[in-house]
């Protein structure tokens, strides 16, 4: 074993299609001094002419970590696509490591090479990496006119992704298939997503997309239409839901509790405002928190946390909020639950509808202050041969501050 001192003991080198003679000077000489060699087989198929023990990385990624930090102290190397910190390895492996033991070379990354093949700025290019996420996340990114590139784990998801993309109403959408780049084999092809893709698409893979159809994009401000979302009645109807979201006022990475999620919808809106945003919907309804799992879904959130109960019982445990809205089951003693257990500065967002519900939130906000709102809606609508204002229930909305 070589005694490091303080130098780092793991070199990261992004790896590419052809091999070492894609890679900087620094990066040759980490590898002719390395003594363990780590990679995928994909990688380790265009290494040659070196000295080390070379090791296949397991799959899946994570089970590989504890063989590499077994080997602290030695010299080793760990070859991970183009640049390891753009939907790579790296961002992993730095969870486990002081900043002190590593080193990085990055190379280019998979985005980089498909931009400059298909001459797309990439500043103006929305860049996802789907290879380890469900496809549907691509949703909120379907707008026509916009250019995509999605990096995908093989050709079987071409295919499931240009049905998925079909099935929302964006079948004339281009599909430029762009494989194995920077290698021998690399290949452009372009396809609609709404045809066939080739059967003999090779890994690693990366789609640029032109979207275009008539499929409904999804509006980039709060107040979804409320046909985006399944829901048996129990939903916060489009306009309450937009002023809601608008009181919330998500901040990036902030954390939500919805209390009685229904269909999902104020929650879903929350975690569409950031990639980073966290929601944690509440639902007594088993029928209804699982519609709610299926509208996040569909909706490209999967990451919405969905736990049944009911409230205040449920919120034992669960990781504290920055803001709450409670759209269901509002009580004396959730309220009362609510400001024991939340630290200060938690944003509420309380609606009530009934006459019951109502004059609760007028008693807590007289004795904790915060703002009491009335909401009326009305709609034009028949009335004979002509027309006149239909009233909506009417909305109380109580906003407060712990």
């Amino acid at each position: 074993m070589v005694n490091l001192g303080n130098a780092h003991w793991l070199t990261i080198i992004g790896w590419g299609e052809r091999g070492t003679s894609g890679i900087t000077p620094a990066s040759l000489n980490a590898l002719e001094q390395a003594e363990i060699i780590f990679g995928a087989h994909r990688h380790l198929k265009v290494l040659s002419g070196v000295d080390a023990d070379v090791r296949e990385w397991p799959v899946p990624f994570a089970e590989g970590v504890p063989m590499l930090l077994a080997e602290r102290g030695r010299r080793v190397v760990m070859l991970v696509s183009g640049d390891p910190f753009w939907f790579g390895a790296g961002t992993v492996l730095a969870r486990h490591l002081d900043p002190s033991e590593w080193a990085i070379y990055p190379g280019p990354s998979t985005f980089s090479l498909a931009a400059s093949r298909l001459a797309w700025g990439l500043e103006s290019t929305q860049c996802l990496g789907l290879h380890a996420a469900p496809l549907t996340r691509i949703r909120p990114f379907l707008q026509p006119g916009q250019r995509l590139l999605v990096l995908l784990r093989d050709g079987g998801a071409v295919a499931e992704l240009g049905r998925q993309i079909t099935q929302w109403g964006f079948g004339p959408t281009v599909m430029h298939i762009l494989e194995a780049l920077d290698g021998p084999g690399e290949r452009l092809r372009r396809i609609n997503a709404d045809q066939s893709p080739p059967d003999d698409v090779q890994h690693p893979v990366a789609l640029g997309l032109e979207v275009a159809g008539e499929g409904p994009p999804l509006p980039c401000t709060a107040g979804i239409p409320d046909d985006f979302f399944e829901h048996d009645g129990q939903i916060t109807k489009q306009s309450v839901r937009a002023l809601t979201l608008s009181a919330l006022a998500p901040k990036a990475g902030e954390r939500l509790w919805d209390i009685g999620a229904g269909s999902g919808a104020v929650s879903i809106e929350w975690l569409l405002a950031h990639p980073d945003n966290q929601a944690i919907g509440f639902e007594a309804s088993v029928e209804r928190a699982a519609r709610a799992a299926r509208n996040a879904r569909s909706l490209g959130v999967d990451w919405l946390a969905l736990v049944e109960g009911q409230a205040p019982e449920v919120l034992a445990n669960q990781p504290l909020p920055d803001a709450v809205f409670i759209g269901g089951g509002l009580s004396q003693a959730l309220l009362q639950a609510l400001w024991e257990r939340l630290p200060q500065g938690v944003r509420i967002v309380a609606n009530a509808v009934t006459l019951e519900s109502e004059s609760l939130l007028m008693q807590w906000h007289q004795a904790r202050g915060g703002e009491l709102v009335h909401l009326a809606f009305s709609s034009a609508g028949p009335i004979g041969p002509r027309r006149g204002w239909k009233a909506q229930y009417p909305i109380i909305q109580w906003r407060v501050t712990t």
